[in-house]
């Protein structure tokens, strides 16, 4: 079931400057740092009331994250919602005609199961579920 919201990505082409910039506006007390490969991207996150900001730089012009600052510039990617039945959820929401990018639970960052759901079916906003491994 669908809980809450567990984090905003944030496309960035610059990911020191911007984790500089976050740190000057929120001044968070840890930022955690992850590569995650099978994705492309470099992330910086950090805690905001219960909420995860997460800036994420590509590692690859071939990356998800590239082509979307290429196309749209840097700013909110999508917003991330956590699940305890993330293989549920993907099912009940092809069932209601929900446009899948990730049809199966993928590995990402925070060792979180992730898919993620086409703007095209959301209403413009790419829309991320995100689990944690069972």
């Amino acid at each position: 079931m669908i809980q809450a919201v567990d984090h905003i990505g944030i496309a960035v082409r610059d990911l020191e400057a911007s984790i500089a910039l976050y740190r000057s506006i929120f001044q968070p007390s840890d930022i955690h740092r992850e590569q995650v490969e099978a994705q492309g991207v470099d992330i910086a996150s950090f805690e905001l009331n219960g909420v995860r900001i997460e800036l994420t730089a590509p590692l690859n012009a071939d990356s998800p994250i590239a082509k979307f600052l290429e196309k749209r510039g840097e700013g909110i990617h999508h917003v991330a919602f956590r699940t305890d039945t993330i293989g549920a959820d993907l099912q009940r929401l092809a069932d209601n005609n929900v446009r899948l990018i990730n049809t199966e639970p993928q590995l990402g960052a925070h060792d979180m199961l992730i898919a993620f759901l086409h703007p095209s079916s959301t209403g413009g906003v790419l829309m991320e579920l995100c689990s944690e491994k069972s």
